[in-house]
């Protein structure tokens, strides 16, 4: 990976982790067409540089993550079943991150969904969030898991089937990637040290730039997104999705078979 990819993946990022279009997704595609989705720094980058967009969520929220702690139980709850099905699937969840066609399928299917989800479910102007619906938002995020999924749009979706307003729905969503994308920052740190990998100064120069851009992009994307959302909903999210699949189904059967292994 060089530095001009690395600032690539992290815009990436940036605009795709709040937004609907799963951002897994693209840095697998992205990945594979620079060629080194197949490296495990790669993997480790993209993972480590959510650290940045994580950080862009605590500034532009600041005052709302130190609210209460009854806040952080609610996370907690909702962070919960991530991390068991994390762990118990993990090799699974491996082996379908080396997959652009599960991508696609993904994007397809959830780019439907969100065709629908304003007409089923985007007229409350609820923003209270009990125990249970954090649960609830929370077993609707582990549909993450699969890449092309969307772990915001996933989890934003659980939230507007709880009967809570779209914007609110969302500033959960991005509340709940704080945890949940620290948590899988730190395991995948681990994995790649306890395999025996070292990171050369110029691999932590790369994640340190992934981080910086990732922190700022996001930042944009965060508050361009709410203001989208509040006033559009959610369609333009699902014609943009099966676009991009059906892109991506044409281009690997059609065009040149698109591999990360």
């Amino acid at each position: 990976m060089d530095i001009l990819e690395a600032i690539i993946l992290a815009i990436i990022e940036g605009i795709t982790e709040y937004l609907p279009v799963s951002s897994t997704g693209h840095m697998i595609i992205t990945s594979s067409f620079f060629g080194i989705a197949q490296e495990d720094f790669t993997k480790l980058f993209t993972i480590v540089i959510q650290m940045g967009t994580i950080l862009s969520v605590v500034v532009l929220y600041f005052k709302r993550f130190f609210q209460s702690i009854d806040f952080y139980y609610k996370l907690l709850v909702a962070f919960i079943p991530a991390v068991v099905l994390g762990l118990l699937f993990s090799d699974v969840i491996d082996a379908l991150l080396e997959s652009p066609i599960v991508v696609a399928i993904s994007l397809v299917i959830g780019g439907l969904i969100l065709l629908r989800v304003d007409e089923l479910f985007g007229n409350s102007e609820n923003t209270d969030i009990s125990y249970a619906t954090a649960f609830k938002i929370g077993l609707f995020q582990c549909l993450a898991m699969i890449p092309g999924v969307s772990r915001s749009g996933a989890s934003i979706v659980g939230g507007m089937t709880q009967k809570l307003s779209r914007t609110a729905a969302a500033e959960f969503s991005f509340f709940l990637a704080v945890p949940t994308m620290l948590g899988a920052t730190l395991k995948k740190s681990y994995d790649y040290y306890n395999a025996g990998f070292t990171l050369s100064t110029e691999q932590i120069n790369l994640l340190i730039i992934g981080n910086v851009v990732g922190f700022v992009v996001a930042l944009f994307a965060i508050k361009t997104f709410i203001g989208y959302l509040s006033k559009h909903g959610f369609k333009v999210f699902g014609y943009y999705r099966i676009i991009v699949g059906i892109a991506i189904i044409v281009i690997h059967y059609f065009i040149s078979p698109l591999t990360v292994i």
